[in-house]
């Protein structure tokens, strides 16, 4: 008996042993540092580009606003022209082409990839300290580069800003669309119709409190002509959307102007913030915010929105491929082992947003010279925030059209089905 039971032990030893390292295992499998340390991982690698952006524009504040004390030591360099050239806007300007060449380089080092097992997966999602260093040189390199050049540089980058505007705008129509869509569809509208209603006219509601509040702080008086043209404008264009969605309301038609109208209103408000603050128009909104702290934290708040438009605009590669649907009508099936987003569209992204920042920090004029903690402001910045929002308008508008015209041709082919049966 005794020789029984010390001949089993060893058999239970063993395979508690091997539950154990079945059990370790399976946690180290399941576990998140070995999701998130080991091996290729594009949704951690997104962050962490989106990260180097965000040091990459606090880097060009720095040397616009504090650069002529810390930075003394340009002036040693000959491009730098006792360091004139090599700090302020034209500053602004070389760090913006060092994250341009950056995220372009990755742009085409990882475009066209669409498998995870592809090596440009990993070049993506990891090499981080060869990475590091790269970026580190594009940031230096530009410092001996001729300034002719990056006044060149500084012209070509108002189209790159204005290519970022145009995907970002598409992709915030990709959303209000997707959004708007899936809830006119049966199995969202039946159950939450009294929300969709409640959440449209909300949204309608603050569009017009919004333009409400801005006729009481832009215009004091009537002499205001450009600030009552664009709230005027901006009203009309409310208006417009609403009339648009009319014949589609039966399934949350109002939701899509509605959240459009919130855009809208927000693009007139910066346009409106951007005018130079010599504008006697102004004047009763800067005595509200004249404080320099207030002043401090709309700047940090605008640097973030900055990061994070981009960030969001660089993940939702589809967001072209939605709007084009409607064109082709031609979607493909997607797998599992794809890549979670475009890789090439994603440094893309970051590569025009380089050229967005810029124009920002510079008020969209590199010989314009900007005071401290001040972002988009001057008379382009207002106009180009204008322009946005007219042509949101209309890209709205012609998705309406769009979708009426879908809608007609179902109803006829149903029609058609019912007269043949």
């Amino acid at each position: 008996m005794t020789n029984l039971v010390m001949d089993d032990c060893p058999q239970s030893n063993g395979s508690s042993n091997h539950k154990s390292k079945e059990r370790f295992a399976q946690f180290i499998d399941n576990s998140c540092c070995t999701r998130y340390c080991l091996g290729p991982n594009p949704s951690l690698a997104r962050f962490i580009y989106a990260l180097i952006f965000l040091v990459t524009c606090l880097l060009a504040w720095s040397i616009r606003d504090y650069g002529h004390n810390a930075l003394s030591e340009l002036e040693r360099l000959k491009v730098c022209h006792g360091a004139r050239a090599c700090l302020g806007a034209e500053g602004v300007l070389r760090i913006s082409f060092g994250c341009f060449l950056f995220f372009f380089l990755m742009f085409l080092s990882t475009v066209g990839t669409k498998k995870l097992e592809d090596t440009r997966n990993n070049w993506h999602s990891e090499w981080w300290p060869v990475k590091i260093v790269l970026w580190i040189g594009f940031m230096v390199i530009p410092f001996f580069i001729p300034s002719a050049f990056v006044q060149l540089y500084g012209k070509i980058a108002h189209f790159g800003a204005g290519a970022f505007l145009l995907i970002q705008l598409i992709s915030v129509i990709s959303f209000i669309n997707w959004l708007n869509d899936r809830c006119r569809s049966e199995k969202y509208f039946e159950r939450c119709q009294y929300q969709i209603m409640a959440l449209s006219v909300t949204t309608y509601l603050a569009s017009i409190i919004g333009i409400t509040m801005m006729y009481i702080w832009y215009v004091p008086n009537v002499s205001c002509k450009f600030n009552i043209l664009f709230i005027t404008s901006t009203l009309v264009l409310l208006q417009l959307m609403t009339l648009a969605s009319i014949p589609s309301k039966v399934r949350g038609g109002f939701l899509a102007p509605g959240l459009m109208g919130l855009y809208i209103v927000y693009l007139c408000w910066s346009a409106i913030r951007s005018e130079p603050q010599t504008e006697i128009c102004n004047k009763k909104a800067e005595a509200a915010t004249s404080a320099d702290w207030l002043t401090i934290v709309s700047f940090v708040i605008a640097v973030l929105a900055i990061v994070i438009a981009t960030f969001s605009t660089g993940i939702d590669s589809k967001c072209l491929q939605v709007q084009l649907t409607y064109v082709f009508k031609k979607t493909e099936a997607e797998s599992e082992d794809e890549v979670p987003y475009g890789y090439g569209f994603f440094h893309f992204v970051f590569a025009m947003g380089a050229m967005y920042f810029a124009m920002l920090f510079v008020g969209w004029n590199s010989k314009n010279t900007m005071p401290k903690w001040t972002i988009d402001v001057g008379w382009t910045s207002t106009w180009v925030r204008i322009v946005n929002e007219w042509v949101a308008t209309l890209v709205l508008d012609a998705n309406c059209t769009t979708f009426l015209e879908e809608q007609n041709r179902s109803r006829s082919s149903v029609e058609e089905e019912r007269v043949v049966s």
